[in-house]
């Protein structure tokens, strides 16, 4: 993957990338010795391949949650630990749509370019995570026979969500795998495109901070982002 576009940024917002300074893995080890028995970690810190940003779990120290989630043969366990500011030397999003087309099954990429022309019509930046997504971060293979297309769609200020929604749906109904995806309001406030569509109540919003219960059309009313 090539080195973060955008400039450091802390706290980070859910699912994106955190960077660390080269030489924070030793302190990180010493703080965590357990990461270091586990597969790859001691690898993943020599290629200064990112962490991902995740919420805080309870009991946990002052500090900046973050995931490394390890491919299926290390046994697909996500490893869980807390790093600091100082730590830190960049921050990034997930990899764009338009970049993961090469590490993709060959019957993905209808509906990958599917989606990409969604987002470029409406003028909406499309990013992946998930198991494609750590596919083009790592070069390692995350992909299975049952993985989902695990996909961020972020607001723009004209996002009609209706429509957009409608023409997910669609998308889905010829795609080979099973999508899943978050709208991305402008404040980092995220909701999953399934439950939006044709929700009748309330939905459950997720953010860095944690999770509430909201009406879609104060969701949407919230705010947007670019």
């Amino acid at each position: 993957m090539h080195s973060p576009l955008r400039s450091n940024v802390v706290p980070p917002e859910r699912h994106d990338l955190i960077f660390l300074d080269p030489g924070s893995w030793v302190a990180i080890f010493n703080d965590y010795p357990d990461l270091r028995s586990q597969p790859l970690t001691s690898d993943w810190s020599r290629r200064g391949l990112p962490l991902v940003a995740r919420r805080p779990s309870p009991g946990e120290p002052a500090g900046i949650p973050v995931g490394l989630p390890l491919p299926p043969l290390a046994g697909k366990k996500r490893l869980s630990f807390v790093v600091q500011e100082h730590q830190i030397r960049s921050v990034d999003r997930p990899p764009a749509l338009r970049s993961v087309g090469n590490r993709a099954p060959r019957a993905w990429l209808p509906t990958l370019f599917a989606l990409e022309a969604l987002a470029s019509r409406r003028g909406i930046s499309a990013r992946v995570l998930g198991s494609l997504g750590w596919s083009v971060i790592t070069q390692m293979d995350y992909l299975t026979a049952g993985s989902d297309l695990d996909f961020l769609l972020y607001l723009g200020p004209e996002t009609n969500p209706g429509s957009l929604l409608h023409e997910l749906a669609h998308i889905q109904c010829s795609a080979p795998m099973r999508l899943d995806g978050e709208l991305i309001r402008n404040d980092g406030d995220a909701v999953n495109w399934r439950e939006l569509f044709g929700a009748t109540s309330d939905v459950l919003v997720k953010s860095i901070a944690g999770t509430r219960l909201c009406d879609p059309r104060i969701f949407f009313d919230g705010g947007t982002r670019s």
